[in-house]
């Protein structure tokens, strides 16, 4: 077990806690560079879309699994930044001022959001976000001008510095960079006084409120950024697509999105990019499998949605920590040997009820 001894302030501020942490996370970033030398064409595609997801599910972990906000229609920024990153990017505009702007409209559409947050929460919340998701859906498929409606739109190759950036490793380099700047920015978001502001009205708005803690407009504000997220991997979902239509933002999308971050890990970013790649892997499992299984099983047209609830309803009862947390049992496990204690990752109910006094 490691036990780190802190003697200096600027011990506080560094990302990085131990050499363990810059050992493996140089590994991983080497790896990462060399990923197109490593990787066939279509693993390497995969590998994009993890970052993509990635990108998008900070901002839904920021909302949910920090601020306590659940939203069940978040595939409507993504669909407002892919649709504002498609029109922009054919209108001629470039990519950067095009990808800020998405980013910008969908943080408008998060505030829009996430005022009726202010008076609604848990399963009403939800209620309001699915309804929003809806609307939006419906506005994709009936704004022929701008998203093309039914028909569907397609999406120019982003141009940097007049330089062309094709599918494949150039644009799997572009994803890199904005996903670690992107990792980088919430991590840094979450030390700051505002995250930790998040995490208070997480726990106990009525604590955070009696702390001064504004709850109007923190909650806004964790709309906005995670609207801001989802619309920035939504202008590099639709790069990668290369062609949009209102079908891809659905519902059954921000249920996907609320699954991966459930599933890696609620309140962890590492648990995101778990999600990312088991949203990925997960539909390539299912089709390398049906060669084993009954015919009448392996064609079910519902084998994907059963296969999903039945992992969400496992991880729900056996490890609602997710895969992040699964791996931390395992890691202190190995540290601890024999000292491990079955009940050491349970949540301590000494706290104070505040929330009953409503």
């Amino acid at each position: 077990m490691r036990f780190i001894f802190k003697t200096d302030y600027s011990q506080d501020l560094r990302l990085a806690r131990h050499e363990g942490h810059r050992f493996w996370y140089s590994a991983l970033a080497l790896a990462l560079l060399a990923a197109p030398w490593i990787f066939q064409e279509y693993w390497l595609a995969q590998l994009t879309f993890v970052l993509i997801y990635g990108i998008v599910g900070l901002g839904l972990m920021l909302l949910a699994g920090y601020t306590g906000l659940f939203s069940l229609g978040h595939a409507a920024f993504l669909g407002v930044g892919a649709y504002a990153q498609a029109f922009l990017t054919n209108a001629g505009w470039p990519f950067p001022i095009a990808l800020a702007a998405a980013a910008g409209l969908s943080a408008i559409a998060g505030v829009v959001v996430g005022l009726p947050a202010l008076r609604v929460k848990g399963i009403y919340l939800g209620i309001a976000t699915l309804a929003f998701g809806f609307i939006l859906e419906e506005v994709f498929a009936r704004w022929e001008s701008v998203t093309g409606g039914n028909a569907g739109m397609n999406v120019k190759a982003p141009v940097l510095l007049g330089w062309t950036v094709s599918s494949g490793a150039p644009f799997y380099y572009l994803c890199l960079v904005i996903a670690v700047v992107a990792t980088l920015a919430i991590l840094n978001l979450l030390r700051s006084p505002t995250g930790r502001a998040f995490v208070a009205i997480r726990d106990s708005e009525i604590s955070a409120q009696s702390m001064g803690i504004h709850l109007a407009y923190y909650k806004t504000l964790s709309f906005a950024i995670s609207a801001a997220l989802a619309g920035i991997g939504g202008a590099l979902y639709g790069h990668n697509m290369r062609f949009l239509s209102p079908e891809q933002f659905n519902i059954i999308q921000s249920i996907d999105l609320l699954l991966m971050v459930v599933i890696g890990g609620l309140g962890s970013i590492h648990g995101v990019y778990f999600g990312a790649i088991f949203l990925i892997t997960m539909p390539q499992l299912i089709s390398a499998s049906k060669g084993i299984l009954p015919a009448a099983i392996a064609e079910a047209p519902g084998l994907k949605s059963l296969v999903y609830g039945a992992v969400l309803v496992l991880f729900v009862l056996f490890e609602p920590l997710g895969m992040y947390g699964r791996w931390l049992k395992i890691r202190t496990w190995f540290s601890l040997f024999p000292f491990y204690r079955k009940g050491m990752f349970k949540r301590q109910k000494a706290f104070q009820k505040s929330d009953r006094l409503k």
